[in-house]
């Protein structure tokens, strides 16, 4: 009875016919922010080690001790504070997809902030010098093309390099109840990815970073001195609402949960809905005709020049479809992907040079455009699908998903 119910709301809010509130009872609980304490709600378990010491912190908007800024948190509890590192989006976490982040100052603290997101990627030995421990606290989604996880990678190098320790300050992934996609070929390394993992990698960002350390991973098979202060009350299980937005364009659940599948996109011709109020919860393109839904970006705050900004676009909305379904299927879905494919008039220009960046691979594109069926594709990921999950295992700190 349950699967039949679950066919009849996934064709129903693929078509649009139906509201999700119609079918709450089919929602799995979800695991909220109040029902777990977060690395850096920790702090009688990191604080005793950073007394005395030079602190760096790599911490954006989402690095908060309840609803106060670990920043202006440690300070108050006497921690020495020499400077913040931050990632792409920048401290505040407002600036656009792939926009420079320059150096600057905090404006209430004084602080300096270097960044680690523009024309440097990896903390210099001179960043280094003036201190003796990075603290880490940034909300991650999970997925390989989200650069946060490659600034941890660069960050231990650093620390690697040039003999810090680094505290990770673990929270959970709302991404981290499965694993999917195709495995990084390390050909197409990149900073949308750097380590030869799937798509969705289904760990933690301290699981992660011992992930690197474990695997040798670091140039040179460096190690990093590593501490990761762990999460009270997550497992893998966990469908973790976050509380704070991770980035300008992930907004809210939705986005969170569409990401993996429609960030391809961003490899074509498509819109993902930058400059509207569903960002990566919608695709469209000015020249598809038999759209069920239709949007329009706009200059906004995280996307202030959207592809085809002020164009009429016609696709569809997928909101519903990323509330209610992408926790049940536990996997990327291609049908988008290759659906508008089959719909765009120039299949030429349907792929940009990005495409096979985010993949990781050239083999997707030329699959889609070999007209290979979504499944004949997921077959194609298995091998290597397998040997990662066999990696991921061994460094699990929270209980597996089933």
């Amino acid at each position: 009875m349950f699967t039949k119910h679950f066919l009849i709301l996934c064709s129903l809010l693929y078509s649009n016919f139906c509201t999700a509130q119609n079918y709450t009872h089919l929602i799995p609980d979800t695991k909220n922010q109040q029902e777990i304490t977060v690395g850096a709600n920790n702090t009688k378990s990191y604080v005793p080690l950073l007394t005395g010491k030079r602190v760096a912190l790599l911490v954006n908007q989402t690095s908060v001790i309840n609803k106060t800024s670990l920043v202006d948190s440690l300070l108050k509890l006497g921690v020495n504070i020499k400077k913040v590192f931050c990632p792409e989006h920048g401290f505040r976490g407002s600036n656009d997809a792939g926009e420079d982040i320059p150096n600057s100052k905090d404006k209430k603290t004084g602080i300096r902030i270097v960044s680690l997101y523009g024309d440097k990627k990896k903390p210099s030995r001179s960043d280094m010098a003036d201190i003796d421990i990075v603290v880490y606290d940034i909300q991650d989604v999970g997925v390989r093309f989200y650069t946060y996880v490659s600034t941890l990678h660069y960050m231990m190098e650093a620390c690697a390099e040039n003999k810090k320790q680094l505290i990770v300050l673990d929270r959970p992934n709302p991404n981290g109840y499965f694993v999917d996609g195709p495995v990084l070929d390390k050909a197409f390394t990149s900073f949308v990815g750097v380590d030869p993992v799937p798509v969705v990698y289904g760990l933690t960002i301290g699981e992660y970073a011992k992930m690197l350390n474990g695997e040798g991973w670091l140039p040179n098979k460096a190690i990093c001195n590593l501490t990761v202060i762990v999460c009270d009350g997550y497992n893998h299980n966990h469908y973790y609402t976050l509380p704070i937005k991770p980035s300008p364009n992930l907004p809210d659940m939705k986005s969170v949960y569409l990401y993996p599948s429609l960030c391809f996109f961003e490899g074509t011709v498509i819109s993902i809905g930058r400059g509207t109020d569903k960002p990566f919860q919608v695709v469209g393109h000015p020249s598809v005709s038999d759209g069920r839904y239709s949007f329009t970006p706009k200059s906004t705050s995280g996307a202030k020049s959207p592809l085809y900004m002020d164009k009429v676009c016609k696709g569809y909305d997928l909101s519903n479809y990323g509330d209610m379904i992408m926790r049940y299927e536990k996997r990327i879905n291609l049908f988008w992907l290759i659906d508008l494919y089959k719909k765009y008039p120039n299949k030429k220009e349907y792929f940009n040079n990005y495409f096979n960046t985010l993949a990781g691979n050239d083999e997707l594109k030329l699959q889609i455009e070999a007209g290979m069926s979504e499944d004949n594709i997921r077959d194609s990921w298995k091998t290597k699908l397998n040997e990662y999950k066999i990696i991921r295992k061994k460094y699990l700190l929270y209980k597996d998903f089933d």
